[in-house]
C-alpha cells in the first residue's frame, strides 16, 4: 500500500455526481448544492477538492468570468465555471437527480 493520503474523495465524488446532472457550474453553486443533497460541508472545502479535482483529472476549468455586480466587495468577481473531467467517474446517485427534479 502506497503512502500519503489516499486519492479518492467522498466530497469530491459527491461534486462529480453533482456536476454531472447539471453541467457546468461554478464554485460557489456547487456549494449551495451540495449543503441541500448531502452532509455539511464548508465552502473552503469545496474549493480544495475543486482545484485538487482539477489537478487528478476529474474536474476542469471551463471558463473564468469576470461579473460585474454589486458586492461586499467591491464591483467586480470572477466566477471560475468547472465541469467533468475525463477521469471523472460518475455513479449516478439518485438524491442529486431528485434534487434537480423538484
Amino acid at each position: 500500500m502506497g503512502r500519503g493520503r489516499p486519492v479518492k474523495s467522498s466530497i469530491r465524488q459527491n461534486i462529480v455526481e453533482v456536476l454531472s446532472v447539471k453541467g457546468e457550474m461554478y464554485g460557489y453553486d456547487i456549494y449551495r448544492v451540495y449543503r441541500e443533497v448531502f452532509p455539511n460541508v464548508t465552502l473552503r472545502s469545496i474549493y480544495y477538492h475543486l482545484r485538487k479535482g482539477v489537478d487528478t483529472g476529474e474536474f476542469v476549468i471551463k471558463e473564468v468570468r469576470k461579473e460585474k455586480g454589486n458586492f461586499s466587495w467591491g464591483g467586480e468577481t470572477e466566477k471560475t465555471y468547472y465541469a467533468l473531467g475525463p477521469k471523472a467517474q460518475v455513479k449516478n446517485d439518485q438524491r442529486v437527480k431528485d434534487y434537480f427534479k423538484k
